[in-house]
């Protein structure tokens, strides 16, 4: 008789706590890890073998930023980032859940801001929705054939919405009564028994409403005074749990109100994560800053981390549509014009265009953005003559302003003139040195989101793969140990979930990866299907690196393709929450 499900063999086996790491062999048995050993395994006492040899053998990965909200309704697979080595993803970023509010409100708050077409997710969304709790959305995710295991905030935008209404929720001049107040803390504290992660809350005011009735104003929770965030964040340190947000880009001094809230004086301290620290072209204090921040937070009482994207920041572009327009009052003029030809004649007339230039060469104000088209590169237009050169170098040959030219195309073409640029950590020196910041998360993926916009599905090879490499060099950026266990057991141990790790008694959350994949370019993207949605996304595409992953033990991905049976049976994936032994 077989003692155990699978055996794995022979690799280099790293058990998520930063622990040295050694060859050995992993048997599995009922979703576990039921042995970890070194003596010369017997293949015949498993009924499935993976050859690990030349391999590692680590955590699946957590993604601890998505926006896989609506697709893991409809496509629980979540294959995208399962085939990278991912076994839990995080929902419910950025002030985004679909728990308590109606369909539509939740479709609206969601699908501009991370721009998913708001005609594939409302139907989802009416479809299957038929929750208006935490309680209820629990019920039906313990129902729903997972494939990577899922964590969630519950979002202010989301709950906000819920219990004021869309219309209440987004005007600047409404509060919520006390009675709405109380509703809002008794909807978090259900969310916190039942084992959500904590809050989400937005304060940058570009991101916004799509829909016919509150179009284009920010979303609910920028809304909000602080006092209103301050009772929900009593909740919180209450159970212990987390607040995630995202301070204002127009005034970084907004950052101290979370730096108050996470001192721990006379009280316990409050886990605060935000968006995020970056090595940002347009404006370089911000990573410096960023850095003082999480020291003034952590030195003094509290409990802060940044999230960090441990690779260049690369985004693309179809003409105006992208979010980095809406920073700036032109860019936001041009994009709350839905109708094309509308938004066109706005951007013909020279007063705008004066508008534009002016905001265009104000380099010293807030900005995420550089505001430099000299350092974007058309990608695909119907003029094939531009293709591969910048927007600077063709205004130059025409001798007009680049503003002007960059206005004429997007008119001419509109979203045919598809262009890319790359708005921080570009330099990769400073980029190691950020990664290894203890006040950060390496994190930010943003996957299931921004869907032409940019792919970093494949963030934690990335990650890998920049430590991996200085090995060769000189100066380590840390040991591989460390690596591993800043991809896994360090996020679910800040958390405050069970995963990230597999030591015997585990749960058998696994990835199996060559390290000789990760020398090729990771950071090219392709199109693929976005499945059930009836359209293409940027995607990742790493093949010969992860061999196989395992989630609750069972094959999930093989060779780099996911099991048919991944998304579609019971078995692997489940909600997963937090302060609660799995």
């Amino acid at each position: 008789m077989t003692r155990y499900d699978t055996l794995i063999t022979g690799g280099r086996y790293f058990d998520g706590t930063g622990g040295p790491s050694r060859i050995a062999h992993v048997a599995i048995k009922d979703g576990r890890v039921a042995r970890v050993f070194e003596a010369e395994p017997d293949p015949g006492q498993a009924k499935r073998v993976i050859d690990a040899r030349g391999c590692w053998v680590t955590p699946g990965f957590l993604d601890t930023h998505t926006h896989y909200d609506a697709e893991l309704l409809v496509a629980p697979s979540l294959s995208e980032s399962v085939r990278h080595g991912v076994t839990t993803v995080l929902i419910g970023s950025c002030s985004l859940s679909m728990v308590c509010a109606d369909p539509e409100d939740a479709s609206d708050i969601f699908t501009r801001v991370e721009t998913v077409p708001r005609e594939k997710v409302l139907p989802i969304l009416k479809h299957y929705k038929s929750w208006r709790t935490p309680r209820e959305w629990v019920a039906f995710m313990d129902r729903h054939p997972l494939g990577p295991n899922v964590i969630s905030f519950l979002g202010h935008s989301d709950l906000r919405t819920a219990v004021m209404g869309l219309q209440r929720a987004t005007d600047r001049t409404v509060s919520p009564t006390a009675e709405e107040q109380v509703r809002m803390e008794a909807l978090l504290e259900e969310a916190l028994q039942e084992g959500f992660l904590g809050l989400s809350t937005m304060c940058l005011k570009w991101d916004k409403v799509d829909g016919d009735r509150e179009w284009s104003k920010s979303l609910p929770s920028t809304y909000a005074r602080w006092r209103e965030v301050s009772r929900l964040n009593r909740l919180l340190r209450r159970y212990g749990r987390v607040h995630q947000g995202a301070p204002n880009a127009a005034n970084p001094l907004q950052v101290t109100q979370y730096l108050k809230e996470t001192f721990g004086w006379l009280r316990k301290p409050l886990k605060t994560t935000l968006i995020a620290m970056i090595d940002l072209k347009g404006n370089p204090t911000v990573k410096p800053m960023a850095s003082l921040v999480a020291w003034l937070a952590n030195n003094f009482g509290g409990n802060f981390r940044w999230q960090l994207l441990p690779t260049p920041f690369t985004i693309y572009a179809d003409g105006m549509d992208i979010v980095l327009f809406e920073e700036f009052g032109a860019g936001e003029m041009a994009l709350d014009i839905r109708d094309q030809l509308e938004r066109n004649e706005l951007l013909k007339d020279e007063q705008y265009r004066r508008k534009f230039r002016k905001f265009y060469k104000e380099k010293l104000s807030p900005r995420v953005w550089q505001r430099d088209f000299g350092d974007a590169v058309i990608l695909d237009c119907p003029d094939k003559s531009v293709v591969g050169r910048n927007f600077a170098e063709l205004a130059a040959d025409r001798g007009i302003h680049v503003v002007d030219f960059f206005l004429d195309m997007v008119v001419e073409h509109g979203r045919s003139l598809r262009w890319y640029t790359t708005i921080g950590n570009h330099r990769k020196d400073r980029l190691r040195k950020m990664v290894t910041h203890p006040g950060a998360l390496i994190t930010f993926s943003d996957a299931g989101a921004h869907i032409r916009n940019m792919a970093f599905y494949n963030l934690p090879l990335r990650f890998l793969k920049l430590v991996h490499e200085s090995h060769g060099e000189s100066g380590p950026v840390m040991s591989l140990e460390r690596a591993v266990h800043r991809l896994t057991g360090e996020q679910a141990d800040w958390l405050g979930v069970d995963a990230g790790h597999i030591r015997e008694g585990d749960r058998a959350d696994i990835t199996v990866l060559d390290p000789r994949g990760l020398d090729q370019d990771l950071e090219q993207v392709e199109w693929a299907e976005m499945e059930n949605f009836g359209l293409d996304r940027l995607v990742n595409r790493v093949p010969g690196c992860v061999r196989h992953v395992l989630i609750n033990g069972q094959p999930a991905m093989t060779n780099g393709e996911p099991e048919a049976e991944l998304g579609k049976q019971p078995g692997y994936g489940r909600f997963l929450r937090a302060g609660a032994a799995q």
